[in-house]
């Protein structure tokens, strides 16, 4: 999806010179004749403005004190100032108020798209910063995720009520789903937040160390135990302790670790004493447990202490409506860390990742797209840059075409069949003649809406005129009942 300009600027001859400079640049574009009008538009992140360019000279509120403002609803929105002048008192004003950048008038079209890009590739690299920031700090929220399929709403529903206690979650889903991210956002989202943030993969720890490495050892209980070592459930103390494919560890591992639940302690190897720890539980499996039990492989007593809450992740096929943002994400992310400079794809690209089945999940698409990055020598992603997908691939021209991620900034006709006053499927006024609160009203259109579009989101989105985003947003707020009718 094109990334969004906003041009603030009195003068209409200068905005739409400024506009077609910008979508001549493959950006979208979206216009304010003022400040107040501007800060409406940008002041919610979800209604999708990127970069601002914004006039300095102004009637009403002037261009330095919609900066002001700006900065105060969205400190991390680039922008770039726009002036007729350019004396270095006011230069050094802008920059210290928060600009990444000064345009002089008349702007060079060539001058603004260099600008706007640069702004982008630092906001990127800021925003990669700040998410590995918050990963390795424990705070990851799930705002951070990508979830805006109906499946995963319902994913991020139940791990945002696991959150607010400390009740033992099991994450089930294929390999590659993403269910570390779930965990790390239902941390991020709890009274834990900030503290140890503990990864265990049970597959890959040989089976004579489980102990060990879970539970710790003294210096010398075996034979190459040289110093001390604390155990994962001590490291995790106060924390979160995450068992990621649980359901590989060994009968006798189970056993230790069923106790080290039930009583909150732990015993390290050649240890005379207990230690006791307060650890918060999260383990994850791609295996059917309950069939484990069947067979004798897994303890039915730690099934059951660990299956309290159970949250199911769909594959990324159950959730196709999200790759569009996925890709956007991972594209932005390696251009910041590869330095690359790629817009976006391709239109027969995103039909071609749309359609394909990912048996690798999110991890796969991450990885196809990290590769495509490296290789892609345009600036957009084509199905060429990915060749083990492409080449598994019918005719590309024969494939549906992916839903459009429609921008906010469409005209807003009418829901179908709403009518103006009170009569018709959503009405305006309640039972004693008095207007309804628009929320309400609000609220009731868009159930209508979903409901006479059978749940394709991207057509309530289009016909309504918000951008997929806020649609998402709104409907989490209002609750609205969808399930059933999204198309995967």
């Amino acid at each position: 999806m094109a990334k969004t300009v906003l041009v603030i600027d009195d003068d209409p001859t200068q905005r739409r010179l400024l506009q077609a400079a910008v979508e001549k640049a493959g950006f979208a574009c979206r216009t304010a004749p003022d400040g107040e009008a501007g800060i409406a538009l940008a002041a919610d992140p979800k209604d999708g403005i990127d970069v601002v360019l914004l006039d300095l000279t102004m009637p009403g509120l002037s261009g330095m004190e919609t900066l002001e403002r700006l900065a105060a609803k969205r400190q991390d929105l680039p922008v770039i100032m726009l002036t007729a002048t350019s004396g270095i008192d006011t230069i050094v004003q802008s920059m210290r108020g928060g600009a990444v950048d000064f345009i002089v008038k008349p702007a060079n079209p060539e001058r603004v798209v260099v600008s706007i890009r640069n702004a982008l590739k630092m906001q990127s690299l800021t925003g990669e910063v700040k998410r590995l920031a918050r990963k390795a700090e424990g705070g990851m929220a799930f705002d951070d995720m990508i979830a805006s399929a109906a499946p995963m709403r319902q994913v991020i529903r139940l791990a945002e009520r696991a959150a607010v206690s400390d009740i033992p979650v099991l994450i089930l889903g294929e390999s590659g789903v993403g269910k570390e991210v779930v965990a790390r956002c239902i941390q991020g989202a709890s009274t834990r937040v900030g503290k140890p943030f503990v990864t265990v993969n049970c597959g890959a720890i040989p089976e004579n160390l489980v102990e060990s490495i879970l539970f710790g050892h003294e210096k010398g209980a075996f034979t190459g135990a040289v110093s001390k070592a604390l155990g994962k459930f001590v490291e995790a103390d106060g924390g979160t302790l995450f068992l990621d494919e649980v359901g590989e560890l060994p009968l006798d591992a189970q056993v230790k670790l069923l106790r080290a639940l039930q009583e909150g302690e732990v015993d390290a190897v050649g240890s005379r004493r207990p230690t006791k720890v307060d650890v918060r539980i999260i383990s994850a499996t791609n295996r059917d447990l309950s069939q484990q039990v069947a067979e004798g492989t897994f303890r039915e007593d730690l099934f059951y202490r660990l299956n309290v809450f159970p949250i199911d992740m769909p594959s990324l096929r159950e959730r196709r409506d999200d790759i569009p943002a996925l890709v956007d994400h991972f594209i932005a992310r390696f251009n910041a860390s590869e330095g690359t400079k790629v817009s976006g794809v391709s239109d027969d690209t995103m039909k071609m990742l749309y359609a394909f089945d990912w048996p690798g999940n999110v991890r796969q698409l991450e990885n196809a797209v990290f590769r495509a990055v490296v290789l892609c020598d345009g600036d957009k992603l084509r199905p060429q840059d990915f060749p083990q997908i492409s080449g598994q691939m019918p005719d590309i021209a024969s494939l549906p075409a992916a839903p459009a991620v429609t921008s906010a900034e469409a005209a807003v006709p009418a829901a179908p069949g709403v009518a103006a006053v009170g009569e018709g499927p959503v009405s305006i006024m309640d039972s004693d003649g008095e207007m309804r609160a628009l929320q309400d009203i609000e609220r009731d259109i868009l159930q209508y809406a979903i409901d006479y579009y059978q749940g394709h989101m991207s057509e309530v989105s289009r016909r309504l005129g918000i951008g997929r985003s806020t649609l998402y947003r709104k409907v989490r707020e209002y609750d609205l009942d969808m399930h059933e009718r999204e198309a995967s």
